[in-house]
């Protein structure tokens, strides 16, 4: 018998949502065969199975949300054994078991005796939008790794409050009320349905949909944000491109968009200035070392995706294009892996390629800063020559940075954006490739 575990998915992932089993008990399966997708708050993925044989056990429905390292399935390998339904009513107490790090105690609040509480962003919004105060947070009883509060966790506890006793619920409304020292909101869950008038149709956002939004209110509720702007006149970078792209094409078998070449300039500049290459831990600043960049990607049904290019510094301009066109191939196909979109330190957006000419983009976390570029234009600009000044065409671009005003100052921030804007502006027409 072989357990199907939940795999590792990325450093920073503890938890994965079960989208579909492809196999069911009584079912054959054979090695590296695709069992089941999963998807976590980066990708979706596959998970294949580590051995041939049947499949004996399915451990957890569609839509379950398992922790990393759960045994989610179990495979008979010597096909002689029977398939057991699963027992509906130890099923909980049998998973919980299989967890290796699961708490033996429960009510253990401490992340392993430190006296600090992990609390997740998205149960950090949970607990405000409902009135609940940290103390009464504190109180709940965490199911998760080192005892955390999940959202299952917090939505259980709102759930029981809500079916407490009017006596309890006040009590439970006076606490919230002393702590804050504002009357405690009505819960959502005891609003009436919306009503909506008029014309209109109703759409429920996707999975993908609300991960994105989630991120994008929890990157606003933990970043001051702040934009700055400039323009640059890349005139130079733009009829160096159109001159090389199709014996760079030839010799590499890649096409060379703007992307490689932006990011080319973004490494040097975080070279500069490597605050911006950085992430806040509390009261700390962690200055990363690596220069690990994103850049955002539309994927085919209009969501974006931020795949990372490892060490970009380490990379030449060829490599830079390699990675580049493998990494927006694999997003439009949906072939990204876990990985691909871990650990960025910094991250480029090009709203240039819908048609903007500008944007404010909303910082990706636990980063502290994104730039982004517009479309390129051709406008008539006054050039300063020795002789005077002239008026001329020339390819302009606008660039704004959006970044955490907690460690970048309008100074820092403003300073690293038109550094960006000079090497564009200076960039070497006569370059070979």
């Amino acid at each position: 018998m072989v357990d199907l575990i939940m795999p590792k998915l990325g450093e920073s992932i503890m938890e994965a949502t079960i989208l579909k089993w492809h196999k069911k008990p009584g079912d054959k399966v054979e090695m590296d065969e695709t069992v089941l997708d999963i998807a976590t708050d980066k990708v979706d993925s596959e998970v294949p199975s580590t051995a041939e044989g049947t499949v004996t056990e399915i451990l957890f429905k569609e839509n379950d949300v398992v922790p990393i390292g759960t045994v989610i399935a179990r495979i008979n390998t010597n096909g002689s054994a029977a398939v057991s339904p699963p027992d509906t009513e130890h099923e909980e107490a049998e998973v919980m078991e299989e967890v290796p790090y699961q708490p033996e105690e429960k009510h253990s609040i401490n992340n392993a005796g430190s006296g600090i509480r992990f609390y997740s962003p998205l149960v950090l919004n949970i607990a405000a939008s409902e009135g609940i105060s940290m103390s009464e947070l504190e109180n709940i009883e965490g199911t998760g790794q080192d005892g955390r509060v999940s959202k299952k966790d917090i939505m259980n506890y709102l759930e029981n409050r809500k079916n407490a006793p009017k006596q309890s619920q006040q009590q439970t409304s006076q606490q919230r009320a002393t702590v804050h020292e504002v009357p405690a909101t009505t819960s959502k869950s005891e609003y009436a349905p919306a009503v909506y008038s008029g014309n209109v149709e109703i759409v429920e956002m996707d999975r993908m949909r609300k991960m994105i939004a989630k991120h994008m209110i929890d990157s606003q509720n933990t970043s001051a944000h702040v934009t700055s702007f400039t323009e640059c006149d890349v005139t130079n970078l733009v009829l160096w491109r159109e001159k090389i792209k199709k014996e760079f094409e030839k010799r590499e078998g890649e096409k060379i968009t703007f992307t490689p070449l932006f990011l080319e300039v973004i490494v040097k500049c975080i070279k500069k200035y490597p605050l911006i290459n950085s992430s806040v831990d509390g009261d700390k600043i962690v200055i990363k070392k690596d220069i690990n960049i994103g850049m955002a990607t539309a994927m085919p049904n209009g969501n974006l995706i931020v795949p990372v290019i490892r060490n970009a510094d380490q990379l030449n301009l060829t490599g830079l294009t390699k990675q580049v066109n493998s990494l927006a191939n694999a997003a439009r196909n949906n072939k990204l892996k876990p990985d691909d979109t871990a650990n960025g330190t910094f991250t480029l957006t090009n709203v240039g390629t819908f048609g903007s000419i500008m944007g404010t983009p909303i910082i990706n976390q636990p980063q502290v800063a994104i730039l982004a570029v517009g479309a390129i234009k051709k406008r008539p600009v006054v050039i300063e020559t020795e002789q005077g000044d002239s008026i001329a065409i020339r390819h302009m671009m606008y660039l704004s940075l959006s970044y955490d005003h907690r460690i970048i100052d309008g100074a820092y921030g403003s300073t690293f954006l038109n550094a960006v804007g000079k090497e564009l502006e200076n960039f070497d027409g006569k370059r070979g490739i």
